[in-house]
């Protein structure tokens, strides 16, 4: 049923107790693969160089340490574990890559690190829930 799960990650406490509710889901039910998405935005090209590069390095340092601890989080799998990082909007790109991919489920924190951490539901889970062509579990 949900053979292709994707899980959409940026550091924050909701989305790091997605992954590990995503990865006791994934051995249930023995899942085929697990990709793990970091989305972040895009960097400002009025930056300039070379704050620019800085910058687009900076983000993708911090995306790295974003998937490893995301991956502690999953524990081990049989299941083939994917990851990817992506410059762009956020929702769009969780989006696009469980089109592309056909994912079958997006599991994803409640609120991430965004300005509005206080509101029930972020802004980028509520566009996702929206959005998804498949269903999502928003974990809190």
């Amino acid at each position: 049923m949900f053979d292709r799960i994707l899980l959409a990650v940026d550091g924050s406490d909701h989305a790091l107790h997605a992954a590990k509710i995503a990865g006791e889901m994934a051995r249930a039910i023995h899942a085929k693969e697990l990709r793990i998405v970091v989305a972040y935005e895009p960097v400002p090209a009025y930056l300039g160089e070379p704050n620019l590069q800085n910058a687009i390095d900076a983000r993708l340092d911090e995306s790295h340490d974003i998937l490893k601890e995301a991956l502690d989080k999953v524990g081990q799998l049989t299941a083939n574990v994917q990851d990817e990082i992506i410059e762009g909007p956020i929702a769009d790109a969780i989006i696009n890559v469980a089109r592309t991919r056909e994912s079958d489920l997006i599991v994803m924190g409640s609120r991430g690190l965004g300005r509005w951490a206080g509101a029930v539901l972020g802004s980028n889970s509520q566009k996702v829930v929206s959005e998804a062509p498949c269903p999502v579990l928003i974990v809190h």
